[in-house]
């Protein structure tokens, strides 16, 4: 069954943290699928990663570009993954039908949204429900912390 991490963001917003989770992905030699239910959200994650110098630059494209099957991160609104992306990100309490097609999904959500906290319970049911194996982690001071 496929990984599934839930990343409960307290300190900083979606587009502070995606860059760091991204980069680890790179680092690790996997491309990544971005799902956004917005246009709004993925153009302020698409402007975040082109301004990303540290640790590395975020090399990524989304519809339109030339040659999506070389994109290294791909971003969209749709449930497209022209890349192959094992890795899937999922924003803005977006859900995913087919999960078992990734290695490992991480589902980051506002945990100062008590809206999008309830949507991020009810998909962990499911997912737990399905036979996922999931993973909880709390943003912290200093990076992220696994709760058990």
């Amino acid at each position: 069954m496929t990984q599934i991490g839930f990343y409960h963001l307290t300190r900083t917003s979606v587009t502070e943290a995606l860059p760091q989770l991204l980069s680890r992905t790179l680092a690790s030699g996997q491309k990544a699928a971005v799902w956004c239910t917005s246009k709004a959200l993925l153009d302020d994650v698409d402007k975040a990663l082109w301004k990303v110098s540290d640790p590395t630059w975020l090399p990524h494209g989304s519809k339109g570009v030339l040659l999506p099957e070389r994109q290294p991160i791909w971003l969209t609104t749709e449930e497209d993954t022209p890349n192959n992306a094992p890795f899937l990100f999922l924003l803005e309490s977006r859900a995913c039908e087919n999960c078992a097609q990734f290695e490992r999904v991480f589902d980051l959500f506002d945990g100062h949204d008590e809206q999008a906290v309830a949507a991020a319970r009810t998909r962990w049911s499911s997912l737990k429900t399905a036979g996922h194996e999931l993973a909880y982690w709390r943003q912290e001071d200093k990076g992220w912390k696994r709760a058990r």
